[in-house]
């Protein structure tokens, strides 16, 4: 009953540059100890990016004009897992960014992108790829956070760039503060405790 009390304490409105947490127990294996860094969320459903599961092949295994650079790539979600996205904070130097808040960038030109990795132009830990992303039809986001499958809470630029994939989801419980940090601890299993 505790953690049903925790859910109603701490409460951000989703939306652009927020963080959705996975509840401990979420069993779904798409999403299980995820966080996902939300770009978008309106009346036509909302999307974002997996910060926490990098894959095997490194950028430069997936696309040609990148070879040299093995940068990590990331599972960002069940959806197109064919497409190729990015994350960042360079907005100045890549034209045609979103901003999603709190200094983080979603997308922008792929070719003036390409060309700043290919000649060590831009720096790299300030960047994010993404094989795939995280998608829900309209309502269906709200649903599932009525159903307290997600915590919800302000990005950091630390937690999307700089904080390692095994430690994104204990930090993000972390972020939230007062006994939300018992919740790091709670066994994938329920039934194990």
């Amino acid at each position: 009953m505790l953690v049903v009390i925790l859910y109603f304490r701490y409460m951000i409105t989703p939306g652009p540059g927020i963080l959705l947490i996975a509840d401990p127990f979420l069993t779904d294996p798409n999403f299980n100890r995820t966080v996902v860094l939300l770009c978008e969320h309106n009346d036509k459903g909302s999307f974002g990016f997996v910060l926490n599961r990098k894959i095997e092949q490194t950028l430069d295994e997936l696309l040609d004009n990148f070879e040299g650079f093995p940068v990590p790539v990331y599972y960002g979600g069940p959806v197109q897992t064919d497409t190729i996205h990015f994350v960042h904070r360079f907005p100045d130097l890549i034209p045609d960014s979103c901003s999603i808040g709190n200094n983080i960038y979603w997308g922008g030109n792929f070719e003036t992108l390409s060309a700043l990795i290919r000649n060590n132009s831009i720096d790299l830990s300030g960047i994010k790829f993404f094989v795939g992303y995280s998608g829900w039809d309209d309502g269906q986001l709200n649903s599932e956070l009525d159903e307290k499958s997600w915590l919800t809470v302000d990005a950091t630029r630390d937690l999307a760039f700089s904080t390692s994939p095994d430690e994104v989801w204990r930090k993000s419980l972390l972020e939230l503060g007062g006994d939300y940090k018992m919740m790091v601890n709670f066994p994938t299993d329920p039934q194990l405790n």
